[in-house]
């Protein structure tokens, strides 16, 4: 498995989590309110940045191989 695959999977999983993060804690705040909004906020943010950054390091690594 190449750094670039290797890469690619951290990536995606790290979209994974913080989206999984972003969704758990707007649970918590419908059900209790408070700070968890801002917690949802960076979750959801931290997922749309890293897609952001998903997208331009496949375009700028095209031409390697995944091998």
């Amino acid at each position: 498995m190449s750094l670039k695959a290797v890469h690619v999977v951290f990536i995606a999983a790290s979209i994974l989590l913080s989206g999984w993060v972003a969704w758990w804690a707007a649970g918590r705040a419908a059900a209790d309110g408070g700070g968890w909004w801002l917690l949802a906020g960076g979750g959801a943010a931290a997922a749309l940045a890293l897609v952001v950054y998903g997208v331009w390091f496949l375009r700028k690594t095209r031409g390697m191989s995944y091998l």
